[in-house]
């Protein structure tokens, strides 16, 4: 598919020349959601993590009720690479989950130009403050529904109408372990990006490899 740019529009992935345009995105989303293993999946480099092992420490301090078998957490960011073709290279940020390591997301936004909020409908509640976050700084996201075997049944209709999620946010879902359906997430952020800038219908699916 093709697309056209609507007159004085600006393409969010078109740099000054001389070389790969970087493009920040982070991954975001509630406590054990799955961010790290999104990375993981579709990173073309071994993705550098900061996992720590949960220690007694955390008891009392993460929910794990739905979580049993989690024994570590990101307590800084994920970071993987794609690249997409010879001018463009995404950079992946996975934010950490728990509370009190939330205040690592403003150095993490800067730069940033989109984000993908996980979300994990056993725990909608952990949700909200991904989409809350972007909201109010203006970073065009897109929600993806992780697909867990327990979490039950819901359509996106009632996922976004949970979240209170408005109608031009794009709202999927994928599985964070498969390299193909995180592949669609990622190139629905990044139509959701262009069809800001440019203000068209069509456009471009990119090959992401």
């Amino acid at each position: 598919m093709q697309y056209e740019h609507s007159e004085g529009a600006a393409d969010p992935f078109v740099g000054s020349g001389g070389g790969p345009q970087p493009v920040k995105f982070l991954i975001a989303g509630g406590f054990g959601v799955g961010k790290t293993t999104l990375v993981g999946a579709i990173s073309e480099i071994e993705p550098l993590t900061t996992e720590a092992t949960m220690t007694s420490y955390s008891e009392g301090v993460d929910d794990l009720s739905k979580l049993e078998r989690k024994t570590s957490t990101t307590v800084a960011m994920d970071f993987g690479r794609i690249t997409i073709d010879s001018d463009v290279i995404l950079y992946l940020f996975g934010t950490p989950g728990q509370e009190r390591f939330w205040f690592m997301w403003d150095d993490l936004v800067d730069g940033a130009i989109g984000a993908v909020v996980l979300l994990d409908t056993r725990r909608i509640e952990d949700c909200f403050a991904a989409v809350d976050y972007f909201e109010s700084r203006g970073v065009p996201f897109v929600a993806a529904v992780n697909q867990f075997p327990d979490a039950g049944s819901y359509s996106l209709e009632e996922v976004r109408e949970a979240l209170a999620l408005p109608e031009h946010v794009p709202l999927v879902r994928t599985d964070a372990r498969s390299r193909e359906s995180v592949k669609m997430v990622l190139i629905a952020l990044l139509e959701h990006l262009v069809h800001r800038a440019t203000g068209a219908v069509q456009v471009p699916a990119p090959n992401l490899g």
